[in-house]
């Protein structure tokens, strides 16, 4: 058992048709076909969509993605066409809403890793590899790859684990073409976002992207874009392989659920507790350092 602990009631907006209520995004379409795209506080961990959110990080999440795709369009085109949140719609929607191109969505995560943690670290213990990519014997948890893997998974609905599969997987059932077209864009995205965060003492350690195709075929980034939900960041200074790192994420929630402190039986079919106030406030804490670190600009959630 896993989802929502209490699913949101979808906002009515004159003009908007609900589409999909997402971990932490709720998706709406216009009359005229475009998507509207809402990031809410939610937080999710564990196949969770957690009872407490993390005020304010709909719209973090929302302007660091905006930084972002300014500093990726020479590499590939995005969906938005707009920030500013349809007539009609709350107030609090702004800073936190995007207008988006109606894309034919590819049904694949694109996965990069720099470094070698989480599943890909699970996998890598058990046979070696990643996403069938053998990978040299002796790596450790945090280890940095001799070059960055493109790592693909199939997206889970909400409550669900997405799935990782190999590159050969992807090219059976999308073809070469875009397969190729996936891996390439994928790694390219991802190193401009690693030279760019190292070069504010960040290291990126791994990332996901979404991909669509417009009407003309092209492939277009959509979604989020290194983000604290959509990547892993970690401070380099502190930088130490064998180990979990610290990280700019949700990672203190994760710690905090698995920790006796919460009394919560993971293995039992019971939703996770509700969040003390410090972990709310750790968490606020670390999405808003990511974000003035990135982009040199300060946070109006500090």
């Amino acid at each position: 058992m896993s989802g929502f602990v209490d699913k949101p009631v979808p906002v009515a907006v004159p003009g908007l048709t609900h589409l999909h209520t997402g971990k932490v995004r709720d998706l709406y379409a216009t009359a005229d076909g475009d998507l509207v795209m809402v990031a809410s506080d939610r937080v999710s961990a564990y196949d969770w969509v957690l009872p407490t959110e993390i005020p304010g990080k709909g719209r973090l999440l929302t302007q660091l993605s905006l930084w972002w795709f300014e500093r990726l369009a020479d590499l590939v085109p995005n969906h938005v066409l707009s920030d500013i949140p349809p007539p009609g719609a709350p107030g609090d929607w702004t800073g936190r809403t995007l207008v988006c191109r109606n894309l034919d969505m590819v049904p694949v995560e694109c996965v990069a890793r720099g470094y070698l943690t989480g599943s890909g670290l699970a996998e890598y213990e058990r046979s070696g590899t990643v996403c069938g990519i053998s990978l040299p014997e002796g790596l450790v948890d945090g280890s940095r790859l001799d070059r960055p893997i493109f790592t693909p998974a199939v997206k889970a609905e909400v409550g669900e684990h997405d799935e990782n599969v190999s590159y050969a997987a992807v090219a059976a059932q999308h073809g070469a073409e875009l397969a190729a077209e996936l891996r390439e864009r994928t790694l390219e995205i991802y190193a401009r976002g690693r030279d760019i965060a190292e070069q504010r003492g960040i290291l990126l350690a791994d990332t996901k992207f979404e991909f669509g195709r417009d009407p003309n075929g092209a492939l277009v980034l959509a979604d989020e874009v290194f983000t604290p939900d959509s990547s892993r960041f970690w401070p380099a200074d502190a930088w130490d392989p064998g180990r979990a790192q610290p990280s700019f994420d949700k990672q203190f929630i994760r710690d905090w659920l698995a920790s006796p402190e919460s009394g919560w039986d993971r293995t039992a079919d019971t939703p996770p507790p509700p969040l003390p106030a410090n972990v709310v406030e750790r968490t606020h804490a670390k999405y808003v350092e990511v974000y003035e670190r990135l982009t040199g600009e300060k946070s109006r959630l500090a």
